[in-house]
């Protein structure tokens, strides 16, 4: 795969080239992001205005965009300087009167001459009883009626653009488009009734009405389409890159698994009894796994994880689990030590605060097999980390790391296994987008004798009352957590900052018994607030949501979370998470700032109604969109210009098994229609994939 084939040139050109398009233009048009011909094919409109002929506005519900024939009865010119002038004009019906402001009178009575007739499009408002349109969008001839489409394309706008510029560039970007060899399996296309790829862009520039703007018609889903099977391509490419990296095989004999899951005091779940089969089948495989272990809080992944840990164990060699934060690595240590110490294996960290001596001999032990499972941070990827004999990587809290990294941490082992888990339970569509290129295993069960959390929704006014309950609570030795919104106070936002709170919670409660944690705060005296906090010394723990994920401290039995509304659903439902792991019932206090927005209310009211993660995640997704139920900046998400993920999901599954079968058939896309994926590739600038193709 040489280069951008010649066919798409046009489409990768300047900006410039299009039709009205100048320097200026090409500046505003970069501010939303369109740069070449390509991205302004791709920037679809998103609304429309109707602007069919109507004989009269006397029917018509104001304000609405109306177009109509009119004769001129007169012109009244404005009183002051810049007030308005305003026309009076006769339909078939009424009368009424058109308004401008800062027009020239000459002007005026050029384009409408008293006494004529003309046809005038735009929005009709009423202003003091009476109807007016100011600043008609159009004012033509009535011969002219031809030119005004009946139904306009409305396209998103920075300040420099108008309609008609966008409009009259994206009509000379379809010129540019020559005709492509068709890459959509063609089955699929027959029975979703999809046009080809050209007729599908110019449908979708010029929609007849509001019906062409919906994503369920066929052009615009074609287009979707064509995007969600480009992304699903080049996972797909990632994941054969990947299994094509021979594996290794990993067969455990299953004798440490059978003493710990017989040390436990409960037995596994069926999600994770199913869970344990798939990922021990697949390090027995010669082929190397990829694979997401997706659970909701509470759902007993680590326990899944250690038993893979055991298996590589088990068949000679070593394992590691990383997880993004010290704090968690030392609470993934604590919790698998019982179970090492039930199956007799060498457990060991490694953390950046490792120094000197003891580092040293913690490496020397990596290196000659002394420890079986390692824990640690991504300083286990240092240069001078060497394992005797690496067969699984175990990564916690995934959506830190995008699909890059992932290719990178494969490099590491010797052909190392990859498991990575995450708590944050993900909508099916969203999670082929960002996971497309694993296998995925779900716990959807939680294990027994995990209580329910009590969830009540609490105004912020009843704030004394919240702080009463936690005095008794703490006097009963209950542990809290309180989290706020933010961390400084800003002017602009009225949101609680963790200062201001820990600072009237000591006054309330006193100093020994609150403690604070946020993610300004240097490192040290973070894990040391931290420590603080599990050891049982402060009792109250104030924080901003860096303890959102997988924080432990079973005698933790209450959660406060303060502005509860600005939160999203998914991370309301990781915080309530950290409580309800010991033995006393928990509660989840989620406070509010009265009123609460319509949508505001619904999202607390689910999360009153349910615990399972995954049905959150579905509403969140449905409540908010994509981009925001992953928080965009860490999400690894793809930036889709015409699919929409929420609307859409469907598609991304077919585009996924459309993928894979077709690398599967031809893996180098070299046969007709992986010649024609390949146009696409470039045409979506998958670069990932075109390197992978390049290279494989």
């Amino acid at each position: 795969m040489t280069g951008r084939p010649p066919i798409l040139f046009p489409l990768f050109a300047a900006l410039e080239t299009l039709p009205g398009v100048g320097e200026k233009t090409a500046r505003a048009f970069a501010q939303i992001g369109i740069e070449r011909p390509r991205d302004l094919l791709f920037t679809l409109p998103y609304s429309g205005v109707d602007r069919r002929i109507v004989t009269t506005i006397r029917d018509v519900v104001p304000p609405v965009t109306v177009t109509v024939e009119v004769e001129v009865e007169g012109h009244m010119p404005a009183r002051r300087k810049g007030g308005p002038a305003r026309v009076m004009v006769r339909d078939a019906a009424t009368d009424f009167q058109v308004v401008f402001f800062h027009a020239r009178s000459e002007w005026l009575e050029k384009q409408l001459p008293t006494g004529q007739r003309r046809i005038i499009s735009g929005k009709v408002e009423i202003f003091d009883g009476v109807a007016q349109m100011v600043h008609p969008d159009h004012i033509l001839r009535p011969e002219e009626a031809d030119a005004l489409p009946s139904f306009e394309p409305v396209y998103p706008l920075s300040a420099g653009l108008t309609q008609r510029v966008v409009a009259k560039a994206a009509a000379g970007a379809l010129t540019r488009i020559g005709v492509l060899s068709e890459w959509i399996d063609p089955a699929l296309k027959t029975r979703e009734g999809w046009p080809d790829w050209h007729e599908a862009l110019a449908a979708a520039h010029h929609p007849q009405d509001f019906g062409a703007l919906a994503a369920t018609d066929p052009a615009r889903a074609r287009l979707a389409y064509d995007e969600l099977f480009a992304h699903q391509v080049t996972l797909a490419l990632a994941r054969a890159q990947m299994r094509r990296g021979k594996g290794r095989v990993t067969a455990g004999t299953g004798a440490l698994q059978t003493r710990v899951l017989a040390a436990l005091p409960y037995a596994a779940t069926g999600a994770q009894t199913r869970a344990i089969a798939e990922i021990t089948a697949d390090m027995a495989s010669d082929k190397r796994m990829n694979r997401l272990l997706q659970g909701d809080v509470g759902s007993g992944k680590t326990l899944v994880a250690f038993i893979a840990l055991l298996a590589a164990v088990e068949a000679g060699g070593q394992g590691v689990m990383m997880a993004p934060t010290e704090i968690l690595a030392r609470q993934h240590l604590e919790s698998l030590q019982p179970m090492a110490e039930a199956a007799g294996v060498n457990l060991a960290l490694l953390t950046g605060r490792d120094k000197g001596a003891e580092r040293e001999a913690k490496l020397r032990a990596l290196a000659d097999g002394g420890t079986d499972v390692l824990v640690g941070t991504h300083a286990v990827f240092q240069k001078d980390v060497h394992f005797a004999d690496l067969r699984l990587a175990v990564v916690d809290e995934q959506h830190r790391f995008g699909v890059a990294q992932r290719m990178e941490l494969g490099t590491k082992g010797q052909q190392a296994d990859m498991l990575v888990m995450t708590a944050t339970p993900i909508p099916r569509s969203l999670s082929l987008a960002q996971y497309g290129d694993m296998d995925v295993s779900v716990l959807d069960e939680k294990p027994p004798g995990r209580l329910p959390v009590k969830t009540a929704l609490i105004s912020t006014a009843r704030m004394e009352e919240v702080t009463n309950h936690l005095r008794q609570a703490v006097a009963e030795g209950r542990q809290a957590y309180w989290v706020c919104p933010l961390v400084e106070d800003s002017e602009l936002v009225d949101l609680t900052s963790a200062e201001d709170r820990f600072r009237t919670l000591r006054a309330a409660l006193g100093d020994e018994i609150v403690g604070l944690v946020h993610g300004q705060m240097p490192p040290a005296e973070k894990d040391a607030a931290m420590a603080a906090f599990t050891a049982g010394h402060t009792r109250v723990l104030v924080a901003t949501t860096v303890i959102e994920v997988g924080v432990n401290v079973p005698n933790a039995s209450i959660m406060v979370i303060e502005r509860a509304e600005i939160f999203g659903l998914a991370q309301l439902h990781q915080l309530r998470g950290r409580v309800g792991r010991g033995a006393a019932s928990s509660t989840c206090l989620l406070m509010y700032q009265a009123p609460l927005s319509e949508t505001g209310e619904r999202r607390l009211q689910i999360l009153r109604e349910t615990e399972d993660g995954f049905r959150i995640a579905e509403e969140d997704l449905a409540m908010r969109g994509a981009g925001d139920v992953i928080g965009t900046a860490q999400s690894g998400l793809p930036r889709f210009r015409i699919a929409d993920l929420e609307r859409q999901a469907g598609l991304m599954a077919v585009a996924q098994s459309d993928a894979r079968a077709l690398l599967a058939a031809d893996p180098g896309l070299q046969g007709t229609r992986g010649q024609a994926v390949r146009v696409l590739l470039w045409l979506t600038e998958q670069d990932r994939a075109i390197r992978l193709i390049s290279v494989g």
